[in-house]
């Protein structure tokens, strides 16, 4: 199972970002995919999932900004970031879980400005 992630860098407070995950060696369309962030000297933290039928869950922190979305023709998720804050700088991290197991990208670092 790999997991890549892409589309990170640096971006101005209020401004908008998109994250994609590739993913290989899973039965994409079927498995629950997810993003997570972790800030400096944080835990790692739930941003978004979306399941295999296009149900989504967001935490209050992101609810209304961030979307989560997946196209299972290019076995791609993504999370389009808007209205960014200073507090979303994190590494973000996309997963998916696969026969009882986690699996996880190496992450891509969002830094917002203030």
């Amino acid at each position: 199972v790999q997991l890549v992630e892409s589309g990170g860098g640096l971006v101005q407070a209020g401004g908008s970002m998109r994250l994609s995950c590739a993913a290989s060696g899973i039965f994409f369309s079927a498995n629950v995919m997810g993003w997570y962030r972790q800030a400096p000297g944080k835990q790692r933290e739930l941003v978004a999932t979306i399941t295999s039928g296009g149900s989504t869950v967001y935490p209050d922190s992101v609810k209304g900004r961030f979307t989560i979305s997946r196209d299972n023709a290019k076995n791609t998720v993504y999370l389009q970031m808007n209205s960014l804050k200073p507090e979303d700088t994190a590494v973000y991290y996309c997963q998916t879980r696969d026969y009882g197991m986690n699996y996880w990208g190496k992450g891509t670092l969002v830094t917002v400005s203030s």
